[in-house]
């Protein structure tokens, strides 16, 4: 688990790809502190797993489903990503609670300036969006953010000052793809509501023919 308060940016120092997966090599300082090989690290929010390590890099390596599902297929040599080690159970819990299991992508279609704070404007299919509530939680590229807006295809978050400068977020351009790590809670909720018990309706003895012999019908 992860809070979606990144730590530090992280620079790709290597991308070995493979015929549908890839292996990871980031520099980076301060999220190698106590590192050991199988911790998670949140890479643009995505959850993986330390394969080995140095005092300046660590490497990952990515599987077939995750490069389908998220924006690392994209990375390069010299791309920044956002970084955060998991959470210690005796931390405070800044952000909101992040799994590091990306729904899916979405798209950068606007930045606007007002004040100290920046609009920005991301574009999303309908199953993700379907998730998403104005002052709802977001996790972008492994950000913590609060929707303030939504339409039908698209949602709305504002940038605070250190939010742009510990994050990558404005790095980006228009065009760009993010990873979005929906809030938990309205997935289990939808999958409470529409799960269907074949198991117990098999066994059920409630059916039409009961119904007309007990005289309901």
């Amino acid at each position: 688990m992860f809070t979606g308060l990144v730590e530090e940016v992280g620079t790709m120092q290597g991308v070995t790809n493979g015929e549908k997966s890839m292996k990871l090599t980031i520099a980076a300082k301060k999220v190698l502190n106590n590192i050991k090989i199988g911790d998670s690290i949140s890479t643009n929010g995505v959850c993986l797993t330390v394969t080995s390590f140095s005092d300046s890099f660590f490497t990952l390596d990515v599987m077939p489903e995750t490069m389908r599902k998220t924006n690392l297929g994209k990375l390069k040599k010299g791309s920044l990503v956002n970084l955060e080690r998991a959470l210690q159970v005796s931390d405070r819990l800044g952000g909101h609670i992040v799994s590091g299991h990306v729904d899916g992508t979405g798209k950068i279609i606007d930045y606007k300036d007002e004040d100290i704070a920046t609009w920005l404007t991301i574009e999303a299919k309908s199953e993700i969006i379907k998730y998403i509530i104005p002052k709802g939680s977001i996790a972008i590229d492994g950000t913590s953010l609060t929707v303030v807006d939504t339409t039908e295809n698209s949602f709305r978050v504002s940038l605070i000052p250190i939010t742009k400068e510990e994050t990558i977020l404005l790095k980006k351009k228009i065009g760009d793809e993010v990873n979005l790590e929906c809030d938990i809670v309205g997935k289990y909720i939808e999958r409470f509501l529409t799960f269907k018990d074949t198991a117990k309706e098999n066994n059920s003895k409630l059916d039409m023919s009961f119904l007309a012999d007990n005289g309901f019908l």
